[in-house]
């Protein structure tokens, strides 16, 4: 593999900090503007015929910089880029993709489910989707507060400006169980729904590096990070009535995950980790922990905004902004959806907006 050197040294002081995970194998920090996360860690992994991208980053101005920069400090032009393999379509990972492959020529891969969200939402007419927005919060209990700027977005036309609308269409579909065309690498993807529905993790089927006990290393997108539970929300279609269970989705992905018993963890944000085995017993106990909670919680019939409210967040519900509480209250619904599946809880017959009670 290409040699190349990681960090912050020299003429490349000002570059973001990249790291050498060994093996033809690094990570660039790409800012994410205005987001507790800080950055996206893009992942470069070089092929015969060239370096490939695991995930780009966020439009915008500075992310940009960021990812040319650090390529730079690998010697990387970006015009060298010969595929983006994107783990899913949020704007934080598929954000830069068409601007790489402009400038590069580079192929787009992604899973057909998430093609579709992307292809659905840069057909949209304005004020679709918030249209959809406001009466999927309506039935869900939001208070007219809550909604009255949603509704004065919409007849200002301010939805053009939303992110994902205009993102890159992919050229290439990753199939899940398939070993991807990627000359002299062995990265298989593994499709891993519920954080979105065509979220894919990249299993890369090669001898650790520092020969770590275990099955090679996954590139994990957000489906499996150190510290924090990914968002767990409803598919959002507003063509489609299908009833899903995104947490039962996320649930079975991370069994799916946990048996591939990889060596090592590169995810999307945080830091690379070993064990994931160990990762994966915690979320599992994390949601069933919630889900008894909610249960007990749902001993008075509750809509899914009040639930929402009484749920344990990262801060109080009175201090949560405006968007982070649509968030909250679609996490709420797919635990609600789940609990129905299970059997342990129910829609209270005739109300309105719907108020769901435990059994």
């Amino acid at each position: 593999m290409t040699q190349r050197t990681a960090g912050r040294t020299g003429e490349d002081a000002a570059a973001p900090a990249t790291i050498d995970h060994g093996g033809g194998v690094w990570s660039i920090e790409v800012p994410i503007p205005d987001n507790p996360l800080g950055h996206t860690l893009v992942h470069l992994l070089d092929t015969d015929r060239g370096p490939v991208l695991i995930d780009t980053g966020w439009d915008d101005p500075a992310s940009w910089d960021a990812l040319t920069a650090g390529l730079a400090s690998l010697h990387v032009r970006i015009e060298d880029i010969h595929g983006v393999l994107v783990t899913h379509h949020h704007p934080d990972h598929h954000g830069l993709s068409g601007q790489v492959r402009e400038a590069s020529g580079a192929w787009i891969a992604m899973h057909a489910a998430d093609a579709e969200v992307v292809r659905r939402t840069r057909g949209a007419e304005p004020g679709v989707w918030l249209d959809y927005l406001t009466a999927k919060l309506a039935s869900a209990g939001a208070p007219p507060d809550h909604l009255a700027p949603l509704r004065a977005a919409r007849d200002s036309g301010r939805m053009r400006t939303l992110p994902g609308l205009h993102a890159a269409l992919p050229d290439r579909e990753i199939t899940p169980g398939d070993l991807l065309p990627l000359a002299g690498r062995a990265l298989r993807a593994i499709w891993t729904p519920g954080h979105t529905p065509g979220h894919v993790c990249l299993h890369l089927e090669e001898t650790h590096p520092a020969n770590l006990p275990g099955r090679g290393r996954l590139f994990s997108g957000d489906h499996l990070l150190p510290g924090i539970s990914p968002h767990i929300g409803l598919y959002e279609d507003p063509e489609d009535a299908t009833v899903t269970d995104p947490l039962g989705d996320y649930l079975s992905s991370l069994e799916r995950v946990a048996r591939l018993d990889a060596a090592e963890v590169l995810p999307a944000h945080q830091h690379a980790f070993t064990n994931p085995r160990e990762r994966v017993t915690e979320l599992l106990a994390h949601h069933e922990a919630r889900l008894t909670g909610l249960r007990a919680l749902l001993a008075t019939p509750l809509t899914p905004w009040q639930l929402a409210e009484r749920m344990e967040w990262n801060r109080p519900w009175d201090r949560i902004p405006h968007g982070s509480r649509n968030i909250a209250v679609s996490e709420a619904e797919a635990h609600l959806r789940r609990l129905v599946k299970l059997g342990h809880a129910e829609p209270v017959p005739g109300s309105d907006p719907v108020a769901y009670t435990a059994r």
